[in-house]
This record gives C-alpha cells, structure tokens and sequence, in this order.
C-alpha cells in the first residue's frame, strides 16, 4: 500500500471516529495493521476497542458505527469494510488500489522506496573484522553479505 493510501484511510477512519469522541478529551492513535489471515481482508483497525472504555460503550457497537460511517464517505481506495470479533474493523482495498502500488512501481523503477530521512549525514558501517592471520569461516561471508545489505539500505 503507497503511503498516501495508508494515509487517506487513516483519514477516513479519523472522520468516522470523531463524532463519537466529540466533547471528550480523547486523542486516539488509530493504527492499521495487516491481518494475520488473509481472509479478513487486507488492513485491519482495533481503534473501536481502544476508545470503547474510556467512552464507557460497547466496542463492537463503536465497531459498527464506524464501520458505517466509513462505508457512507465512499472512499474510493475501500471495497468493504466490516465488524469483527470483540471490536475489530476488517478493511478491503479495492482492485484499483492495488494495481496503483504496481504502477507506482513500475514509473519510479530503481528509485522505488527510496527516501531522504538522513540525507546528508555520514554513517560508518563495519561490518566484516576477519582476522588475517587466523582462519576464515562462513561467519565472516555471512558477516559481509550482512553488511553490503545493511550499507545498501541506509543508502537508500
């Protein structure tokens, strides 16, 4: 999922929540979250749950209201949304959202996931220290291709 994705479900579900916490001192941080299993959909929210205490409610009746309200913006990124377990909000992305990530991918190329948190900055990364005169072994390969990874990621 491309970030402005995440971020405009994020938005939707802060739309929803905020009738429900309105005139309370409340400020929850939604969180979405992969599913374990696939088949509960591609993103999964327990914001019903952590605001369902302090509101004194149920949270599969929190659960519901959002969900309700989410479906009703018609976000064009959400096939489906529904209630499930003790609270939890099951989301579906649509087809088109997904096949945004491959074109996004395929326009950017090489530089694809690339970011600028710490452009500028000088980082040192030792990461093979063999010892010349003794013996090598597969930890020191290990140890190097580690490294190079590691190197390779920072870089970008």
């Amino acid at each position: 999922m491309l970030a402005q994705q995440k971020q405009d479900i994020l938005d939707s579900l802060k739309a929803a929540v905020a009738p429900l916490i309105a005139g309370t001192e409340l400020n929850p941080v939604i969180a979405l979250e992969r599913p374990r299993d696939v088949s509960h959909g591609d993103i999964a929210c327990n914001i019903a749950m952590q605001i369902a205490k302090p509101l004194k409610k149920n949270p599969r009746e929190l659960a519901q209201a959002i969900v309700d309200a989410v479906l009703a913006q018609n976000n064009p990124l959400i096939a489906s949304a529904e209630l499930a377990g003790p609270g939890f909000i099951n989301m579906r992305v649509t087809a088109a959202a997904k096949q945004a990530v491959v074109k996004t991918i395929l326009q950017q190329g090489a530089t694809f996931g690339k970011g600028h948190k710490g452009e500028g900055k000088k980082v040192i990364v030792e990461f093979v220290s063999a010892n010349p005169t003794g013996p090598l072994h597969v930890g020191h390969g290990r140890q190097g291709a580690l490294g190079d990874a590691l190197s390779a990621l920072l870089e970008a």
